[in-house]
């Protein structure tokens, strides 16, 4: 048994396990490489039959439109259920306010609308696709990470051995549920190989207007205000990571198809959240931070 095959029978284990323990499961699903992935094995977890539950995408409004037209037609193939949970709705509402200027980002917002529509659904357990590579706060999540009333204490969490699962929950309390915590970027890319899956265009290489801030090539896009001295020119570039396009960065690449990133990535001495997030780079613990409140 391959490496890449025992990862996907353990998390198609765990997708599974969740939907039979618990009453109303969630998959977060954003049109980015790893929710595809994430999605993917969830429609292999089911096959033939439908998901047993729905997608969700909270949305800052702030996307790259790519990441969206493609969420779209994936949803659709799958006849799945969207559920979109709107940032610019949770600012609408006065839940949260957003900051203004060229280093604004809806990025961080995304909590009060995720944790509002997890208690509006009654969802008991979100399906999220973390790595423990992309960032040290990440590696310390168990593959059911509880959280009560919407806050993880890295402290109290459940041991795991052997990968037995305590599936009881408290009132107010839920589940994150990472099937990928032990896959890496290259073993995600893999997989995207062997399945010969789908993924926005952002992912491979292509020429974009793009700019130059604290060493990192930013898209211009109407989200993003740029700084006196911050002039855009054309660089052929791919996205390793997708997120909100206030705080996502491109890296230069040649890279257009998976073999190709999978090269790519052999000789890449930066994880893609390091590459490529500004939002990482406010503090060391800028992660842990937004996740002890909730964050993904």
């Amino acid at each position: 048994m391959s490496a890449l095959s025992w990862l996907e029978a353990e998390a198609v284990f765990l997708i599974r396990e969740a939907v039979a323990t618990c009453r109303k499961p969630v998959l977060l699903f954003s049109g980015g490489k790893d929710s595809a992935v994430m999605l993917r094995l969830a429609e292999k977890a089911f096959w033939p039959g439908p998901l047993p539950f729905p997608v969700m995408h909270v949305d800052t409004g702030h996307n790259f439109p790519e990441a969206i037209t493609f969420r779209d037609e994936r949803v659709a193939e799958l006849k799945a259920e969207l559920i979109v949970a709107s940032v610019q709705a949770s600012i609408d509402a006065g839940r949260v306010a957003e900051a203004k200027g060229p280093r604004a980002s809806r990025n961080g917002l995304q909590t009060v609308t995720l944790l509002d529509a997890i208690g509006a659904h009654g969802f008991d357990a979100v399906f999220g696709g973390a790595r423990r590579d992309e960032e040290r706060s990440r590696a310390k999540e168990r593959l059911f990470s509880v959280r009560v009333g919407g806050k993880w204490d890295p402290s109290k969490q459940r041991p795991e051995l052997f990968e037995l699962i305590n599936p009881h929950l408290d009132a107010g309390a839920h589940f994150r549920v990472f099937p990928l915590s032990n896959w890496t970027e290259l073993d995600v890319w893999r997989f995207i190989e062997q399945e010969k899956m789908a993924l926005p265009s952002l992912y491979y290489a292509h020429e974009r207007s793009v700019f130059r801030r604290d060493g990192l090539w930013y898209a211009q896009t109407p989200f993003l205000e740029r700084e006196p001295g911050e002039a855009c020119v054309t660089k052929q570039v791919r996205f390793r990571t997708v997120g909100d396009a206030s705080c996502t960065a491109a890296v230069e690449s040649g890279a257009t198809n998976p073999a190709e990133v999978i090269a790519e990535l052999l000789t890449s001495t930066i994880s893609e959240r390091g590459a490529t997030r500004a939002d990482d780079r406010v503090a060391d613990a800028a992660m842990e931070r937004r996740k002890l409140e909730g964050y993904f």
